[in-house]
């Protein structure tokens, strides 16, 4: 405790500057890339101007014009991590509708919708979830009134008012019982509504587009225009075997569709074939129950058997209860490896899954990672960050240090100790 108490009095010098950029050079630590190799015992790490400048074995680190801080034996040090997909920003009390911006049913548009006006930084979800060591998160909102979710966008999770990176990154669909509910009662009704909107959009583009007989507004046909001229990634939520290989056909029907397939709970069932189309998956982790008829061949060991037919893979933060469970889910992923008949991750693959490999579907090639020239996101734990009993000690975002208290935090130190003595908590401002 003595030499971790050291090592946060040193970086707390480090960051006599709020909001700039640190320049932080770890040794000593057990370094684990994010990049799906095996973790570096005695590793070091080193960032300068919000970059990472070198992650590796101690013994090979250049020479740094900084002070060298000795961290404990049990420290490691990994990429922050890469949610996706979360509604981080877009929600406070889920109850309440004058503090939810999650969904915009009642809205004449749909594919248009864009979070990113409507994101909070100051949202205590993202507080909270940087706190877990989450950095950067996609965030989308939904329709509810077609299936076409609207755009979604990159943000960082920085203690700053400018937490949007990348506005209108991505656009959703949604598939299955889901879609089929939304869009007419059947998956027929879901299928044509989604080639006649790629068909529209095509024809936007292409200056063909007819507002009077078209069924998009001109708003979700132009929006939709991004999507079918592959400038903007198409998440397709889809969970059944048939679904997904609709999927794929869809990407060969419409070739430039930058498709990411998202759930896919049923994947193993169509793994090579998900391999074969070179879809990437943002996949739900560890549902085993058939809780609906899209899912009725669901199994823990989907993401597992899925990575070993070839699919490159990430963990969809969108299947837990909240995005800092991610570590979690990415650690019972790697014990389901030592269980007979089930198919796991190794522990590298694990942490890749919720850190580099998110970030690569999503587009951010420089995050997630390790590696010389990448953003200086960066985790301390108190020891594996994939067993339940870890936690970060520190976070940086762009080189930068975030503080990690929220209204969790606060109301633990409150309530911590309690005199029945003294007035109740609420009367002592």
């Amino acid at each position: 405790m003595k030499r971790l108490l050291t090592l946060a009095a040193s970086a707390l010098a480090l960051a006599a500057t709020p909001l700039a950029a640190q320049d932080v050079a770890i040794s000593g630590v057990t370094v684990a890339k994010g990049d799906g190799s095996e973790p570096i015992a005695n590793g070091a790490v080193v960032i300068r101007s919000g970059k990472v400048v070198y992650a590796g074995p101690a013994d090979q680190m250049p020479a740094v014009p900084m002070q060298l801080v000795q961290a404990p034996p049990d420290t490691w040090v990994t990429p922050g991590l890469v949610a996706a997909v979360t509604s981080l920003g877009l929600w406070d009390v889920g109850a309440v509708t004058e503090s939810n911006d999650t969904s915009a049913g009642k809205s004449p548009f749909n594919a248009a919708l864009d979070v990113t006006p409507a994101i909070n930084p100051s949202s205590q979800h993202i507080a909270i979830s940087r706190a877990g060591g989450i950095t950067r998160a996609l965030v989308q909102g939904g329709s509810a009134g077609a299936i076409f979710a609207g755009q979604g966008a990159i943000i960082d999770l920085g203690a700053d008012t400018d937490a949007v990176r990348v506005p209108r990154a991505f656009q959703k669909v949604v598939l299955g019982e889901a879609g089929a509910q939304i869009s007419g009662g059947s998956r027929t009704a879901t299928h044509v509504a989604l080639r006649n909107a790629m068909i529209e959009a095509q024809a936007y583009a292409n200056g063909r587009w007819d507002g009077a007989d078209a069924l998009l507004t001109r708003a979700d046909a132009e929006a939709l225009g991004k999507v079918i001229s592959g400038r903007q990634k198409l998440l397709v939520a889809a969970d059944r075997a048939s679904d997904i290989r609709e999927v794929i056909a869809l990407k060969r029907e419409f070739p430039k569709l930058d498709i990411v397939l998202l759930g896919a709970n049923e994947g193993w069932l169509v793994a090579r074939e998900i391999a074969a189309s070179g879809i990437p998956v943002i996949a739900n982790a560890l549902v085993d129950l058939p809780s609906s008829f899209d899912q009725l061949a669901a199994t823990q060991s989907n993401i597992g058997r899925m990575a070993a037919a070839g699919v490159k893979l990430a963990i969809n933060a969108d299947a837990m209860e909240q995005p800092r469970y991610l570590a979690q889910f990415a650690g019972n992923l790697v014990g389901l490896q030592k269980i007979p008949g089930a198919a796991g991750l190794s522990w590298g693959e694990a942490l890749a899954a919720i850190t580099s490999k998110p970030a690569e579907i999503i587009g951010l090639n420089d995050a997630g990672v390790l590696r010389p020239g990448a953003v200086g996101d960066l985790v301390i734990w108190d020891g594996d960050p994939l067993e339940v009993s870890s936690a970060p000690v520190q976070v940086y975002i762009d080189g930068v240090r975030q503080p990690l208290d929220n209204h969790q935090t606060r109301l633990r130190e409150r309530y911590r100790d309690l005199d029945e003595s003294d007035l109740p908590k609420a009367y002592d401002w």
